[in-house]
């Protein structure tokens, strides 16, 4: 769903992945890497889809009200902070924020995923997370700001 963006488009998206994975003729044998071979797997049918879509059209942005409707919740608040952030930083960063961060995967199975060595994913990581920090820092200094002004 997060990398698709919408239930239909992640529906397609998980049965071409069970469609490539079932015809593979070479599956992981182990139980711990057949879900970092699947995540490779949708993550590589999505690149392609992307791909396409950028070829054939631009991408159209959700509506801002509807992204804006906070009703003062700081959960929802803080979840539409990180949101926000992660859309405004690099797409390397956003991609290793959410196979760690928001997927729950291990160093070690995002190094497989990506096909980089462990090392890399933990500086990606660490750099990608300040960034994710300062995109946010500009969000929460104004959010304090309009609440103040709030009556």
């Amino acid at each position: 769903m997060t990398l698709a963006g919408d239930a239909d488009a992640a529906r397609d998206l998980l049965q071409q992945c069970a469609l490539q994975s079932l015809a593979s003729a070479n599956p992981p044998r182990s139980e711990q890497a057949v879900r970092p071979w699947l995540f490779r797997i949708l993550r590589n049918l999505w690149i392609d889809q992307h791909r396409r879509d950028l070829v054939r059209r631009e991408e159209a942005q959700p509506a801002l009200a509807e992204q804006e409707r906070w009703h003062y919740d700081d959960r929802l608040i803080a979840e539409l902070t990180v949101q926000k952030g992660l859309a405004r930083i690099d797409p390397m960063h956003r991609e290793i924020i959410r196979l760690v961060d928001l997927f729950g995967f291990r160093y070690a199975e995002v190094a497989d995923i990506l096909d980089i060595p462990l090392g890399t994913v933990m500086s990606r990581l660490s750099r990608a997370r300040l960034a994710l920090l300062d995109a946010i820092g500009g969000n929460v200094r104004s959010l304090e700001s309009a609440r103040r002004r709030l009556p």
